[in-house]
């Protein structure tokens, strides 16, 4: 599989459709409540807006941007203390920052040539290793 189409997908993957899992987990009995709160939680992505340029492969969201910053990380995580939709919107943000985190450094990770992400179609999983 291409390495591009992997990260693309997982990347999309955890932010759009890995909510309505923790929804349904979490949240049973409102999970479509839930997955629509987290689903707002996107608009954390405004920050970007402020960064020349907006996007960059060679940056990590996490800690760079304001809203994604390690202070803005301990309101996010203050706010599990909470009950109802405050709890959601930080599980939402937490996840977030959390898939941004694994978007760049897992993948830049796997891209150095050290380590290698393998597929085995019979046992259907995943394995990192390490090329000596």
């Amino acid at each position: 599989m291409d390495y591009i189409f992997l990260k693309t997908f997982t990347h999309y993957f955890l932010h759009f459709i890995f909510p309505v899992f923790i929804a349904w987990v979490f949240y049973r009995n409102q999970w479509k409540k839930a997955y629509l709160i987290m689903l707002a939680t996107m608009l954390v992505d405004l920050d970007h807006l402020f960064a020349d340029p907006i996007f960059d492969p060679d940056r990590s969201s996490v800690g760079f941007h304001f809203l994604h910053s390690y202070y803005a990380i301990a309101v996010y995580f203050l706010t599990l203390f909470f009950k109802g939709n405050i709890r959601i919107i930080g599980i939402g943000l937490l996840f977030h920052m959390l898939t941004d985190f694994q978007d760049f450094h897992l993948w830049n990770l796997l891209n150095h040539h050290e380590y290698s992400l393998c597929y085995f179609r019979h046992h259907r999983f995943f394995v990192f290793y390490r090329h000596l």
